[in-house]
């Protein structure tokens, strides 16, 4: 299944080649332009997460949480988040203690919500398959070139950049 689709027009500025109609690895292809089928993308990842497109001010992260796992709570305090989900169902939950969520929501399949920064949230994964999702960060949040298989993974990188 291929993920690019050949662009007809030639850029004259382009002065980086992507790959088109192959199958190609998933990696950050930031901070120069990008053009995916976000869907496809999102649904074919299969780890916690990964960095897709990291730029100066924007990310693009793919996660896949399989069921019963969460996000896990957390807050960014200079960092507004976007998240779609392309499959599975979760329960967002948002508040301004860490203790209190004053916001809960069941997302599924085309559900969109954004986390303001300072809000501590959490998304769990309450279906029977994995949850597909994308998350936009600005300003970024991990490194170029994140990549987590795992939720254990990704707590100790974290556990590392303190």
């Amino acid at each position: 299944m291929s993920y690019f689709k050949q662009n007809s027009y030639q850029n004259p500025y382009r002065t980086r080649q992507y790959p088109s109609n192959t199958t190609q690895q998933i990696q950050d292809y930031g901070p120069y332009p990008f053009a995916v089928n976000i869907e496809q993308l999102t649904k074919g990842n299969n780890t916690f997460r990964t960095a897709l497109w990291t730029g100066n001010h924007l990310q693009l992260t793919l996660m896949s949480l399989l069921p019963g796992e969460d996000i896990g709570l957390e807050m960014h305090p200079d960092t507004d988040q976007f998240i779609r989900i392309e499959d599975g169902k979760g329960l967002v939950m948002m508040g301004d203690t860490k203790d209190t969520p004053s916001f809960q929501q069941t997302v599924s399949a085309d559900y969109a919500f954004v986390i303001p920064a300072g809000k501590w949230h959490n998304l769990i994964n309450i279906g029977s398959k994995p949850l597909k999702l994308y998350s936009i960060y600005a300003p970024i949040q991990h490194p170029f070139g994140t990549v987590h298989e795992t939720k254990a993974d990704a707590e100790a990188a974290e556990q590392q950049n303190k």
